[in-house]
């Protein structure tokens, strides 16, 4: 019987020394030596203190920034243990009033703005973590931010075409703004 578990227990140290040891330790390696920013979770320092990750949206209420994309996370938006959408369809009336709530918030932070609001300003993601916006939504924003910072339109405007994204390698993906770099950036304006 020991002739038999013998060749188990011995694949089974194999395998727990290569895929828990080895493995992961040449992924991290790998990882540190090309991507490092990344690997260690693409942090934005300031003062020498994680502000936080260009990764992970940040919850932006004040109108004088600009806002991110709604999060589902619970019990408060964007918490990262809690990644996942709220699974309402577009036609769930729980959804339909959360839209209109979202809706009805900008246009009252916004009351003069006549342009269509992008869908991205009122639905949550999937993960409820998104970082980005569209560009659309970073333009719709422009009026209220400007005149709660009494900055020229022209100036944030200038401002938010300078954060836009393009697509991944040319091809993947939508133009996008991250919202944390762009209110860093506003802030940073003199």
């Amino acid at each position: 019987m020991l002739r038999e578990i013998r060749p188990a227990i011995s694949i089974f140290l194999l395998l727990t020394v290569l895929t828990g040891g080895v493995y992961p330790l040449v992924v991290t390696g790998i990882s540190q030596g090309l991507m490092h920013h990344q690997a260690n979770g693409s942090l934005i320092i300031e003062n020498g203190k994680p502000i936080g990750s260009t990764l992970i949206g940040q919850n932006f209420s004040d109108p004088r920034h600009f806002w991110g994309r709604p999060s589902a996370t619970s019990p408060m938006p964007y918490n990262g243990s809690s990644s996942g959408s709220s699974n309402l369809g577009p036609t769930n009336p729980a959804q339909i009033d959360a839209v209109k709530g979202r809706v009805k918030a900008l246009k009252d932070a916004d009351p003069g703005n006549r342009l269509p609001i992008p869908v991205d300003l009122v639905t949550a993601s999937g993960s409820g973590l998104d970082p980005d916006i569209s560009p659309a939504a970073a333009l719709y924003q422009i009026s209220r931010v400007a005149k709660a910072r009494g900055l020229d339109r022209a100036k944030v405007k200038q401002l938010v075409e300078k954060h836009i994204q393009g697509r991944q390698f040319g091809f993947l993906g939508e133009p996008r703004v991250n919202v944390l770099e762009l209110n860093l950036a506003l802030d940073n304006m003199h």
